[in-house]
């Protein structure tokens, strides 16, 4: 199995991406089409079907068939719950490939468990090259590749009615999970990048997009929850430790319609979403490249005038 200590795309033997999508939380929308879209992806990326258009940036080259390896899609499986802690349990154990029953006891509200999720021990890949988490956005057409994860903010109650409950006093207290971490961190991933090369392969009129502001729920949460704990894993072996010197995190928001063939476009856009993301990372670690600074809060507003305004609401427009 390919690793992170890997660069040229030859000396990957396989290259793998967990996926994650969130479970249902709203009435008005009784499918979560983050999820109904992750688990309907293919256990292998499929050949690609077509050559890459020209909406793809000029300065980008995709690679060639050849250079880019079998890639394994790994979906956990069963949809996150839209719960704080249930979130910050889960991300470590992803990363740390910790065994961890499904649902860990979160689905303990009377809910019928119609796809026998509670209670299933799921252990992640040894080796992890990406992650890709997946929630749903409002009601809108696009869909948005998340830039930036914020670690404070959270002021929406979860699906259970709970808050996160995270105070200022929490930041000097090393028990905190994110002590010592950043108020904005980003994906060591050149987004931009992979933009160009998904506009390239997706389907023509997709509309696909850059956001930078996730909207301080659970989507902005997970996002920030697999970001700090890549950021605090190197802070701990010293920048040593190739497993977790680049975040390779992403995070895409997707239209909240499930209907069947809303689904199955957003299916389809994502897995050329994986592919344009492995393209992109295997051009990046054979060319030698170096993770980017950390985005500091003060440039992560700037990039988004009115991002750390809390709008009450679970999305952004």
């Amino acid at each position: 199995m390919g690793s992170v200590q890997d660069s040229p795309a030859e000396e990957f033997e396989e290259f793998t991406v967990l996926v994650t999508g969130f479970d249902a939380f709203k009435s008005e929308y009784p499918q979560n089409p983050s999820w109904e879209i992750a688990r309907r992806l293919p256990e292998y990326l499929p050949a690609r079907t077509k050559t890459a258009s020209s909406t793809a940036s000029s300065t980008t080259t995709a690679p060639s068939p050849a250079s880019v390896p079998p890639v394994r899609i790994v979906v956990y499986p069963g949809p996150v719950r839209v719960n704080y802690q249930a979130v910050r349990t889960l991300v470590p154990t992803l990363w740390d490939g910790t065994p961890t029953k499904v649902g860990g006891g979160a689905y303990d509200d009377g809910k019928e468990d119609k796809e026998g999720r509670e209670g299933t021990e799921f252990t992640p890949p040894k080796n992890i090259d990406l992650v890709l988490h997946i929630g749903m956005a409002g009601p809108r057409l696009h869909y948005a590749l998340e830039r930036v994860g914020r670690r404070d903010g959270y002021t929406l109650r979860d699906v259970d009615d709970q808050l996160l409950g995270d105070t200022p006093a929490d930041r000097g207290d090393p028990r905190w999970p994110w002590y010592g971490v950043p108020a904005a961190l980003e994906s060591h991933l050149d987004l931009d990048d992979v933009l160009a090369r998904w506009r390239g392969h997706a389907a023509p009129g997709a509309d696909l997009r850059i956001s930078v502001d996730a909207g301080r729920y659970l989507c902005d949460f997970i996002y920030f929850s697999s970001l700090a704990h890549l950021y605090r894993r190197d802070q701990e072996a010293d920048h040593k430790d190739a497993r977790y010197a680049r975040r390779r995190v992403a995070f895409l928001h997707v239209p909240a319609a499930a209907t069947p063939e809303r689904v199955e476009a957003g299916r389809a856009l994502v897995v050329e979403l994986i592919r344009s993301l492995v393209e992109s990372e295997v051009v990046a670690r054979g060319n030698g490249d170096t993770p980017v600074a950390n985005a500091s809060a003060a440039a992560a507003s700037a990039a988004a005038p009115g991002a750390d305004t809390v709008t009450g609401k679970w999305y952004r427009d």
